[in-house]
Formats: structure tokens, sequence, C-alpha cells
């Protein structure tokens, strides 16, 4: 069985003077957030792709680590996830890397241990799976 989730984004305007609103409709948990040129680009209050996509990550691996400890027979004490999204201006703005800051205490586990099991939730949770697959798309010109 598929599970689909979906956000939406409206937007109006040119790139650096328009705005847009964001919203997350199935869970509620923000409606119509505004984002812009200057909250993705500058530091002006307001969210952008890149925060929304670096929260998916820590949260997707904190959880995928979570499971990978509970099938090795171990309880995670503490899993605090930080994902840092890196973004490059030139020749345009891209996605250059996602850096992933863990620290976990697991009662029982040895730091080696954690070391390998934080690498296989690296490897192996959604998120980071879905930064390298095919994206499709349909279009509707109106």
């Amino acid at each position: 069985m598929a599970i689909k989730r979906h956000a939406t984004a409206h937007w109006e305007g040119n790139l650096e003077s328009g705005q847009g609103r964001m919203s997350t409709p199935q869970s509620g948990l923000f409606e119509d957030t505004r984002y812009s040129f200057k909250t993705r680009f500058a530091d002006e209050k307001g969210t952008n792709p890149e925060e929304l996509l670096a929260a998916a990550h820590a949260g997707c691996y904190s959880m995928a680590l979570s499971f990978i400890l509970q099938n090795a027979g171990h309880t995670a004490g503490r899993i605090d996830t930080r994902a840092e999204v890196s973004v490059e201006m030139s020749p345009g703005p891209h996605v250059t890397g996602v850096h992933l800051v863990v620290k976990g205490s697991v009662p029982g586990l040895s730091e080696d241990e954690f070391l390998r099991f934080a690498g296989d939730a690296k490897a192996n949770c959604v998120i980071s799976k879905v930064l390298s697959v095919p994206i499709s798309m349909d279009a509707t010109f109106v």
C-alpha cells in the first residue's frame, strides 16, 4: 500500500519582488506560511524550501536510526539530529549537499557500534534516498 503526503505552494510575481505561501493541509502544521526571495536567500523572517528539506531530513534520519537500533535489539535514549543544507549561488542557486550532525545516547552500545548504525541510517533513510530518485511531473497551462 502506497502512502501519499503532500504540501502546496502558491507564488505571485517575479523572483526577487514576488512572494508566495506554502501550506501542509494534511497535517495542518502550517497554513499559508510566507516565503520569498528574502526568506530564501537573505535573513528575512519566513520559511524556504531548503529549511523544509533540512527539517524533513533531520526528522527522517532520527526515525531511521531509531528503527535500525530497534532491529539490532537496542532502544535509543536520545537522538538529536541537525541537517544543514548547503546552497551555492553560482552559477545559479543549487543545493551542493546536506550535512547531518547527530548526537545520540543508547544504553549498552559502544561508540563504534553507534557510528556504524548512524552510517547505515544516513544511507538508508527515506529522505537520503529521495535526493537521488527520478522526479515526475504533471503540468497544466491555464
